[in-house]
């Protein structure tokens, strides 16, 4: 696999050093350690709550429907944003993500998002009413897309590329670990300290990573201001997904608000002929990896889909306590975590796309398992069939994000980031809404366990993964895609040297 693919979008690097300058001097790992915590946190964020919305309707005096928006609120923003916040880190004049020409830099990006990622979830914990809360939740939803997007290029900037895969395992393993791992966190903190505890259990974390990034990050770059047109785009992608994910809650009690989806389409369109649609289209076909864009929402989504049937099942059927479902679940991520690291380093040597599709074989079959359990589950019976499945997560996790960054063209880093983190997000926004459809729609129209339909719903997905992964497409020949705007500014990309 090549690795030596020039990175002039997040500023030149020497491949073969141990040490990026980036860090002056100390190990880059400190920063891919810094990049693996943030995802950890905000990936953590987007699920952590799902188990205090009983609580919150309750102390609030709101209905469930009303209290969902603590989740949602942060769901819509983070997907609606993260392609405009790929686009402004890659167009800021002078060079993209810290090149020191005067553009949007590295550093003062970390800063802002991890401030206000942590100042907006105080607010959130601190909330007296829901619309406080919805507000706070949808202004760290804000954040939380800069975090996503700038995770991958901090990692690119830190390490030489014969380590990408490594790096780039961290990140992308403790990102799906703090979604899985948040029912489990959720439940104690909520049961030992109510639910504004469970809002509060970034902020460690968030300020570690604001001394580190303060210290070790040089001083390149400002910030600029991102214009009206990423707003624009934000509220195109936004009402889309909104459109779909209402359709989808609403579905299993009167289905015909699954046509609500068709509602979807013309902001989706419109947004494919505005300009700021050019360059993210490019990219993908520049890259050569579309199918790969699928393949992530795809097992995302089969991923956010088990995890919602296993949560319900386990708490109504099996009548286990909150903190008691938590601790089944961290089957999947316990071997997800033992199983990253090595698919960093087969990454490295045998190649990505091999090691993701070997992943994504695996877990697709963790989760036919799980669908074929049948209808009395015990806690041992799930536990394998997760750890399973999150073995094979936990290889294909890394080297997936190493194949999209490093196919990207060189002047688009933070679009292909953007890109695939909304690939993520969308599949972990969606995968609980066609479970819970699929599993309400079931059980209206016969008497039997709906449950397995949402599992039914989990391994298909896994499986379209797997197909998108197998499906090569050949690279489009031409100069890689110039995502920055015309100005002064705006230089000729460079040749690409020939692979080593």
């Amino acid at each position: 696999m090549r690795h030596d693919q020039p990175d002039s979008a997040v500023g030149r690097e020497k491949p073969d050093r141990p040490e990026n300058a980036l860090t002056g001097g100390r190990s880059p790992w400190v920063l891919v350690a810094i990049a693996g915590a943030l995802a950890f946190t905000a990936m953590l964020d987007m699920n952590v709550v799902n188990i205090a919305l009983a609580t919150i309707s309750t102390d609030l005096d709101v209905s469930p429907s009303m209290a969902q928006w603590a989740v949602l609120g942060y769901q819509l923003a983070v997907v609606s944003l993260l392609l405009p916040a790929g686009r402004w880190l890659d167009g800021g004049r002078g060079g993209p993500a810290g090149d020191g020409g005067g553009g949007v830099g590295l550093r003062p990006a970390l800063l802002l998002a991890v401030s206000g990622f942590s100042l907006c979830g105080l607010l959130a914990a601190l909330a007296p009413w829901m619309a406080w809360l919805a507000v706070a939740r949808v202004a760290q939803g804000v954040f939380g897309a800069l975090l996503f997007v700038l995770m991958p290029v901090l990692v690119m900037r830190a390490v030489p590329p014969s380590m990408r895969g490594r790096a780039m395992s961290v990140p992308a393993t403790l990102g799906p670990l703090g979604a899985v791992t948040g029912p489990a966190v959720g439940g104690v903190l909520l049961d030992a300290f109510g639910w504004r505890a469970v809002l509060l259990v970034k902020l460690p974390v968030c300020l570690i990573a604001l001394v580190v990034v303060a210290r070790v990050l040089p001083r390149r770059g400002g910030l600029t201001a991102p214009g009206r047109q990423p707003l624009a785009d934000a509220a195109l992608v936004g009402g889309a997904v909104a459109a779909l994910l209402l359709g989808l809650t609403l579905a299993p009690e009167v289905p015909a608000w699954l046509l609500l989806g068709l509602a979807a389409v013309p902001p989706l369109v419109w947004w494919s002929r505005r300009p700021a649609a050019r360059p993210v289209l490019d990219v993908v076909r520049a890259s050569g990896v579309g199918g790969v864009y699928g393949a992530v929402f795809a097992l995302a989504a089969g991923f956010a889909a088990m995890h919602y049937v296993v949560a319900l099942r386990l708490q109504s059927d099996s009548g286990l306590s909150a903190t008691a479902t938590g601790l089944t679940v961290l089957a999947f991520p316990l071997a997800m975590g033992l199983m990253g690291p090595l698919g960093g380093r087969l990454a490295d040597r045998v190649g990505a796309r091999p090691t993701a599709l070997a992943g994504a074989c695996v877990t697709a079959l963790g989760l036919t398992l799980l669908a074929l359990s049948g209808d009395h589950w015990t806690q041992a019976d799930i536990a394998w069939r997760l750890a399973l499945a999150g073995a094979g997560m936990g290889l294909y996790g890394g080297p997936t994000q190493t194949l999209v960054m490093t196919a990207a063209p060189p002047r688009a880093v933070g679009v292909a980031g953007s890109l695939v983190q909304l690939s993520r997000s969308l599949g972990f926004a969606m995968g609980p809404a066609l479970a819970g459809a699929a599993w309400g729609l079931a059980g209206r129209a016969q008497d039997t366990d709906g449950a397995r339909y949402g599992l039914y719903i989990a391994a298909g997905a896994a499986w379209l993964c797997v197909l998108l992964l197998a499906a090569r497409r050949t690279r489009r020949p031409g100069p890689p895609a110039d995502t920055r705007p015309p100005g002064p500014a705006a230089r000729k990309p460079e040749t690409e040297p020939a692979a080593r």
